[in-house]
């Protein structure tokens, strides 16, 4: 691959992306929704909503008008997930592989992100990014590893890997879409719920078991849908997780210890700018969850927790459960 990439969505994570893309030279088009934030990204080389800390490489050229897409050979969609769908209608052309950075699953539908990017892009070959990321450090130039699981098999793969890689930023390669997929939407909702944890000092105990038996109903859920372990068990499942579920700098960590510090849930999502996708996966997966017939009992917390539920009372419901075999399905 030697023409340009693109990259749609210049948030915290698409400016990242770009950033690390730019470290080697490489020509990298950044679509802004914000006409605006495209012009301060051009003249003074600072995404300063999203991502003050980055000072832009000269190599990255934003633009708000979405035809200039269709100059390059591959595209990180970086949008929220659920607005993939309207983004991509925009597109006036697709490119041979869209590579999916967005993590959750669409409201109303359902459907995971590939399916919905395969519906708007029959002939793209769609790929996934997911793993253990924080945007500020991927643009620091920091060792980040992550999963890069390609729908076009092998040969997709040695396309991608070359345009993506840097001395920094390490991908590994898959095959698994659901299961790189399934990682990045189900640990978005377990991480609110250890905010909640660290929000009514509960101690390193409780996020402990809450990462540990969270990560028993990501497997289950994802085996139920066709994933593969393995893939759970690496950086886009076990990987991401750990990390979202341990830091301030998760947004949906962020927002589940204002939860669980008594913070009205309409009120902390009306006030975000950037978006926590866990509240908006949360809902949609216990519908998927029961559908399937899988027990995720932290999931259901989260998604009453952000209907309106007492932090308090939802714990005492989650300690008060029935005793059973650790590898119990409930």
């Amino acid at each position: 691959m030697t023409g340009k990439i693109g990259v749609v969505g210049a948030g915290a994570w698409g400016t990242a992306l770009a950033q690390m893309l730019a470290s080697n030279g490489t020509q990298v088009l950044l679509w802004a929704r914000e006409e605006g934030l495209a012009d301060e990204i051009n003249t003074k080389r600072v995404n300063r909503p999203y991502l003050p800390s980055a000072q832009l490489a000269e190599t990255i050229r934003a633009t708000s008008d979405m035809a200039e897409l269709s100059a390059c050979d591959a595209v990180l969609l970086v949008t929220p997930a659920q607005h993939l769908a309207s983004v991509m209608a925009q597109m006036p052309s697709m490119p041979r592989d869209l590579i999916l950075c967005s993590k959750g699953i669409e409201q109303g539908s359902g459907a995971m992100m590939h399916e919905v990017a395969h519906k708007a892009a029959p002939d793209s070959d769609i790929a996934v990014l997911s793993g253990p990321t924080f945007a500020h450090e991927v643009a620091a130039g920091l060792p980040t590893a992550v999963t890069l699981a390609c729908g076009g098999g092998e040969e997709q793969w040695q396309r991608l890997a070359p345009a993506v890689a840097r001395n920094t930023f390490r991908p590994y390669y898959s095959d698994d879409l659901v299961g790189a997929e399934i990682g990045g939407a189900v640990k978005n909702v377990l991480a609110i719920a250890c905010g909640v944890v660290d929000g009514l000092r509960l101690g390193q105990n409780a996020r402990a078991a809450i990462i540990t038996r969270g990560f028993a109903e990501m497997l289950r859920f994802g085996e139920a849908l066709g994933a593969r372990p393995e893939t759970l068990n690496g950086l886009c499942g076990l990987g991401d997780l750990v990390l979202t579920c341990s830091s301030t700098s998760s947004r949906n960590f962020s927002l589940g210890m204002a939860l669980g510090e008594g913070a009205d849930p309409a009120g902390l999502m009306a006030d975000r700018r950037t978006v926590a996708e866990g509240a908006h996966t949360a809902p949609v997966l216990c519908d998927l969850a029961a559908q399937k017939g899988v027990s995720m009992p932290i999931v259901d917390a989260v998604a009453r927790l952000l209907e309106g539920a007492e932090a308090q009372e939802i714990v005492r419901e989650l300690l008060a459960r029935p005793l059973r075999a650790e590898g119990a399905q409930a």
